[in-house]
């Protein structure tokens, strides 16, 4: 009538019953993050003891998202051969290029002897100031800039070495500049094959995505060249206008100087915008300089807190603190390859994340650009892809 009711069974002591589901939690996490971080710093690792190939590479790649359109349009609209098309676009780019230089160089070399001139009269007013307010003689101060430069004096072995550095860093300068346009050229030549062969490298369920993401990630940076360009030619203008309104010379080398150097983000308008400081310090006066320095500040702090973050990112869809810090740690990392890759890397990354966690491969296998970057927030890209892929 009576059931006999049995005492449950204790379990056995062990340490995993100890460790709390939370800890458990944090534990997979921090060893997966361990090793995840273990393979980023291998792949940092073997891409600085391989960047003399690395940078090259890169940069034809960023070159050929550049040309690659107008190598297209060259072929549709006017029926270039493929084979015209590329060197067409080629030579465009080269002769751009070199004309630019060019003009720079032979600008600044047709007024170095009015420069040269104007230096040495700054420097002779520049000791009679400083002899008339502080009392000091001609011969002491020359003095003491002997005697500052033989303070800086260098071992001849030293420059020995400095020279042998410089003439390395000159030939892998050269070699790089050779590899980077023997790559685009391939790039432009035969770009899909190359993507194909990479993608049959991928296990069959992963082609279509992979595929997907690296078409995604591809638009993102010819998108980011474009910009590049317009934010280049901003810093430019800025700069040359306030070097025309002054009335310095060589206003026009320096707006194509600031060009140039624009395409190195945050940096580059400043570093070239020095010149036209120096310009102003020689020609004028130090009140003349100290507006010239204030312009291309104001032109700097424009790029760097409007253009990179608002307009390359709305371009690129990176939020604008991420482009500034993705400039800031490509800085810290590789130096002024690190900044000229940063932004373009994180952008690259932020679309193929985003395109493959979304699940946006499914429903756009070979997408557009206006399906990786909508007109509308950003945010809700990811769930407007979700929605789809469940409809």
């Amino acid at each position: 009538m009576f059931r006999r009711l049995r005492a449950p069974e204790t379990p056995a002591f062990s340490a995993a019953n100890t460790v709390s589901p939370g800890m458990r939690i944090a534990a997979a996490w921090s060893w997966r993050f361990l090793v995840v971080a273990g393979a980023i710093a291998v792949l940092i690792f073997v891409v600085i003891q391989l960047r003399l190939l690395i940078i090259p590479l890169l940069i034809g790649v960023l070159l050929a998202s550049l040309l690659q359109p107008f190598s297209s349009l060259l072929q549709s609209a006017l029926r270039f051969p493929k084979w015209l098309a590329v060197v067409t676009a080629m030579l465009t780019l080269l002769g751009t290029v070199t004309g630019l230089v060019w003009l720079v160089v032979s600008e600044i070399r047709a007024g170095y002897a009015s420069i040269e001139a104007r230096a040495i009269e700054r420097y002779n007013e520049l000791i009679i100031w400083a002899t008339e307010t502080f009392g000091l003689s001609e011969n002491t101060i020359n003095d003491w800039i002997a005697n500052a430069i033989d303070e800086l004096e260098i071992d001849p072995d030293f420059l020995l070495s400095g020279a042998l550095s410089v003439g390395s860093t000159v030939g892998e300068v050269a070699t790089g500049a050779v590899l980077a346009l023997f790559a685009l050229l391939f790039f432009l030549i035969d770009g899909p094959r190359i993507w194909a062969f990479i993608v049959r490298l991928f296990p069959k369920p992963a082609r279509v995505p992979v595929d997907g993401a690296g078409k995604a990630g591809w638009l993102t940076l010819s998108n980011f060249a474009k910009v590049q360009i317009f934010v280049a030619f901003v810093d430019a203008v800025g700069i040359g206008l306030g070097a025309l309104i002054l009335q310095l010379p060589l206003a026009l080398p320096i707006a194509v100087a600031v060009f140039l150097g624009s395409f190195v983000p945050i940096v580059g308008a400043v570093v070239t915008g020095a010149l036209a400081v120096f310009i102003a310090l020689v020609y004028y006066d130090i009140v003349v300089a100290l507006i010239m320095l204030a312009i291309v500040l104001l032109v700097q702090q424009v790029e760097s807190n409007v253009l990179q973050p608002l307009v390359m990112g709305q371009a690129v869809k990176v939020h604008p603190l991420a482009v500034v810090l993705a400039v800031a740690a490509g800085g810290f990392l590789a130096g002024i390859p690190g900044i000229l890759f940063a932004v373009p890397i994180a952008a690259v990354l932020n679309v193929v994340v985003r395109y493959l966690a979304s699940g946006a491969w499914r429903v756009h296998p070979d997408p557009e650009l206006a399906d990786i970057l909508p007109p509308d927030d950003t945010a809700t890209a990811p769930e407007s892809a979700d929605r789809k892929v469940d409809e």
